[in-house]
């Protein structure tokens, strides 16, 4: 994304901002942790406010487009919590894809004793690899959409 992007740019960890407003978008970017966003990335969104315009993008171990409806409903509320936490800023697009679910969270979910976790978890081999060459293309591809209709 950040090569889709024009100049001038500057790329940042959310924790090295002290003043957002001096930026004319802010692409926000985190993996999703225990199906919501990161605590970080919590933190930062809450220094926002509607001044800022604000794009999502989020990487988190679901199949994008799942067909299982239980898949989807969990990805849904996942992709939703993730936008409530930018709901005071002028959020202006959002973009997520498969990132890579990692061993020790795997584990914690297999052992979790819930089936959904459970057979989240056992989707992990899917996931290795994430984001990939097309996730990146997309990216990409969202970035340039983004400032095309922000022109």
């Amino acid at each position: 994304m950040f090569q889709a992007l024009p100049n001038p740019k500057i790329l940042k960890r959310m924790d090295e901002v002290d003043d957002p407003i001096d930026f004319d978008l802010i692409l926000a970017g985190f993996p999703v942790w225990q199906f919501g966003p990161s605590k970080p990335a919590r933190q930062f969104l809450s220094r926002l406010t509607k001044d800022h315009h604000v794009a999502l993008f989020v990487t988190h171990a679901m199949d994008p487009d799942p067909d299982d409806p239980d898949l989807r409903l969990m990805l849904d509320g996942t992709l939703e919590k993730c936008r409530k936490a930018a709901d005071k800023t002028n959020l202006t697009g959002f973009f997520h894809c498969r990132g890579e679910l990692s061993l020790e969270t795997a584990n914690m979910l297999t052992s979790s004793g819930i089936p959904m976790l459970e057979k989240f978890a056992g989707m992990r081999d899917e996931t290795l690899g994430h984001p990939d060459d097309h996730d990146l293309e997309q990216a990409g591809n969202f970035c340039f959409d983004l400032l095309k209709a922000m022109m």
